[in-house]
């Protein structure tokens, strides 16, 4: 058998093969903090979940490393998520106990980062440890838009998608900032003063607009395609300020992990952040 013939048939089985073959896997580029951005795909985020309390003397050591974070990054978005024997306690919190805690007591402090992950104790010394988490090449991007007119909100939460997706659920929450009521301090930051009078506590969730572990988005989803949830609702009692309101809404894959996470200002019109 002379090598023309060989090549020839080692050809056609190819190309036969290939008829039959599945479809190629999507091309996703690295999402890494120092990744290169790619065309399409969009700033992505990292969401800091702090479990904390006025009263918790040791929850200044997370706050102190929420600040570092905000001093490297612009790519960061916290949720403080107060409990306990607090002006500020969240009602609601059961749900997301079990989630990161199953079976066991809060202790404070907690802290998540992209809803699952420990951030490492101390979590001053492991700051890296959140800024690993943010990039430039999110799948998928979320624009906010808001406006809070005569004690009621409405709200738009678009997402645009950058890759296929399924089996996505979106977690909406409602903030309020610049809160100012003592803290409790048993650690040496803030110099070590305690209690701290007048602490500014910001990013505290006062309202879970969608189910705290997120309203299913329904189907599937390909490259280039959004969906926009619209809400509507009345500003909740518990917040002390409508000027201070602000949003986070972030996407959960099938394993509770954020793919991607943003916030807002109330009146606040965005755009996506999809790399040119």
């Amino acid at each position: 058998m002379n090598k023309s013939y060989f090549f020839g048939l080692f050809f056609i089985f190819m190309a036969l093969f290939s008829c039959n073959a599945p479809n190629v896997i999507e091309n996703i580029p690295s999402d890494s903090e120092t990744a290169p951005p790619i065309s399409g795909y969009f700033k992505k985020r990292v969401l800091i979940e702090d479990y904390t309390g006025t009263w918790c003397g040791n929850c200044t050591r997370v706050a102190y490393a929420i600040d570092q974070v905000f001093t490297k990054t612009d790519k960061a978005v916290s949720v403080a998520i107060h409990n306990g024997n607090d002006p500020y306690h969240f009602a609601g919190i059961q749900p997301l106990k079990e989630l990161i805690l199953p079976n066991s007591d809060l202790e404070l402090p907690q802290s998540r980062l992209n809803r699952t992950i420990v951030w490492t104790s101390p979590e001053p010394s492991n700051v890296q440890q959140a800024l690993d988490l943010t990039g430039n090449n999110s799948g998928l991007g979320l624009a906010l838009n808001s406006t809070v007119t005569n004690g009621n909100i409405n709200l738009d939460v678009t997402i645009k998608f950058a890759q296929n997706y399924s089996n996505l659920k979106l977690v909406v929450y409602l903030l309020e900032d610049h809160l100012i009521y003592m803290q409790r301090n048993y650690t040496s930051y803030y110099n070590g003063v305690n209690p701290i009078p007048n602490f500014e506590h910001n990013h505290v969730l006062r309202q879970s607009v969608t189910n705290i572990l997120g309203d299913p988005l329904l189907g599937s989803f390909t490259t280039g395609t959004s969906v926009t949830k619209s809400f509507s609702f009345p500003v909740p009692a518990n917040v002390s300020n409508p000027e201070n309101i602000s949003f986070a809404a972030f996407v959960v894959n099938e394993n509770n992990v954020v793919v991607n996470v943003r916030n807002a200002h109330k009146g606040e019109s965005q755009s996506f952040e999809q790399n040119p």
